[in-house]
């Protein structure tokens, strides 16, 4: 068991020094690759792609937990020697992923004919065929990385977050660099961007595949439903899946809400403010992201002091992000100018709410990999239902009661957060106090 204990230790070290290298470059990537596409669109077209993307990103929640069902199970396997169960969570997994990722596309590209999508992003920047271009090319792409990014999910599974790290980077680098290949034309066109995006995202995605399939050949399969492992899959599954749905009401309508309570202008801003601040999350989910399946290992083992150490570790990660965000939050001003110039100007309310946004989303990130690890999520899928019921309301009553603006958008994602940030550390306190 010790002996076990230390190699855990050792992978989750060697992941993460891993993941800061690649994912450093993958965020420096997407960092130059922001201002040369606002200047590239434009503000307005800008917020409308912005807007765009996060639609499509809907798209993927809509796996029914499967992904991370397959991550635990597959890691669950693994903890007791099983390769075979494994194998066979895997090919169940990208089976029933692969039948959802086309009942989507082809239904969500029937509809597209029929959404008025300039009334959708209220903007009359870009013409409806240009729209719906757009939509349909990103629609093609998103649902076909579904499928593909099902391996993100299994390489979670073996513990090798670094090389997911990895794909990110590609797909930024590669995005970064037909970009700046666009921006010195003279043509201005959102579909462009679109295929830039969709072809980054699947090079990165089979990049991913071909290093899977050479190191854990014995877990490759062909995709194939085999019945007896959808129920464990889904009824495991189905928990993340209402979680991710709540988390999608709370998060991703943020730009939706912006446009139509704002109107798209805003969205840059937001944009701005969220990727700069989004950064201390980015760094946090280096050190906490790989720690998901080697809980799931740990607590297969009954390595229950393992767990407490590491929990104990990671609060002081806390600490040191809390102090980061005390350092952006004073020199937010000058950063943003560095970055982007005087193109987009933010408001100083929505650099303090950002900045306790940030806070409580690392606190809530180092109880929720916990809880994710050792698939006791039931508390974590109530706060998020909870969350989500009020995250609109709060919103609206923020921005046109107390005339808040966009700050008031971001007040309300961190009201409905405070919720999980209580309740799942008393969950876990409660359930390792006498272990």
């Amino acid at each position: 068991m010790k002996n076990i204990a230390i190699e855990r230790t050792q992978n989750y070290l060697s992941q993460i020094r891993g993941s800061v290298t690649y994912k450093a470059v993958a965020m420096g990537a997407s960092f130059l690759a922001i201002p040369l596409m606002i200047r590239y669109l434009g503000q307005e077209s800008y917020g409308v792609w912005s807007t765009l993307l996060t639609v499509m990103s809907w798209l993927v929640f809509f796996d029914f937990g499967v992904g991370n069902g397959v991550r635990n199970k597959v890691a669950e396997a693994l903890a007791v020697n099983n390769s075979a169960l494994a194998r066979d969570y895997i090919a169940t997994g990208c089976g029933l992923i692969g039948l959802i990722a086309a009942v989507l596309f082809f239904a969500t590209l029937a509809g597209s004919f029929f959404v008025p999508w300039q009334h959708v992003f209220n903007t009359g920047a870009l013409t409806e065929p240009n729209l719906r271009n757009a939509v349909q090319v990103t629609l093609a792409f998103v649902t076909l990385n579904f499928w593909l990014s099902m391996v993100n999910s299994v390489i979670g599974a073996v513990q090798k977050a670094a090389i997911t790290a990895l794909g990110q980077m590609i797909s930024n680098v590669v995005a970064l660099a037909l970009i700046c290949f666009l921006s010195r034309g003279n043509s201005q066109s959102i579909t462009y961007i679109a295929l830039v995006y969709g072809l980054s995202i699947t090079l990165a995605n089979a990049f991913l595949i071909g290093w899977f399939r050479r190191n854990y050949s014995q877990l490759c399969a062909f995709p194939f439903i085999i019945k007896k492992h959808v129920r464990p899959l889904l009824s495991f599954g189905l928990q993340f899946f209402v979680i991710q749905s709540a988390v999608l009401v709370v998060f991703a309508t943020d730009k939706i809400l912006i446009t139509q309570l704002l109107g798209p202008q805003f969205v840059a801003q937001y944009d701005v403010t969220t990727k700069l601040f989004g950064v201390i999350v980015f760094a946090h989910a280096l050190v906490s992201g790989p720690l998901w399946s080697a809980y799931t290992d740990a607590f297969q083992r009954n390595d229950f002091n393992w767990i407490k150490s590491m929990l104990h570790k990671q609060h002081l990660v806390f600490l040191a992000s809390v102090a980061l965000v005390l350092i952006l939050g004073l020199l937010f001003g000058t950063v943003a100018e560095i970055w982007v110039g005087d193109a987009v100007r933010v408001d100083s309310r929505l650099v303090i709410c950002a900045g306790i946004f940030t806070i409580v989303s690392v606190w809530n990130n180092v109880y929720a990999m916990l809880s994710n690890g050792i698939g006791k999520i039931r508390l974590q899928m109530i706060t998020a239902l909870t969350g989500m019921l009020l995250n609109v309301p709060l919103a609206f009553a923020f921005v046109k009661i107390f005339n808040m603006g966009i700050a008031g958008i971001v007040l309300a994602n961190v009201l409905c957060l405070l919720i999980g940030s209580i309740a799942l550390p008393v969950q876990m306190r409660l359930m390792f106090k006498n272990i």
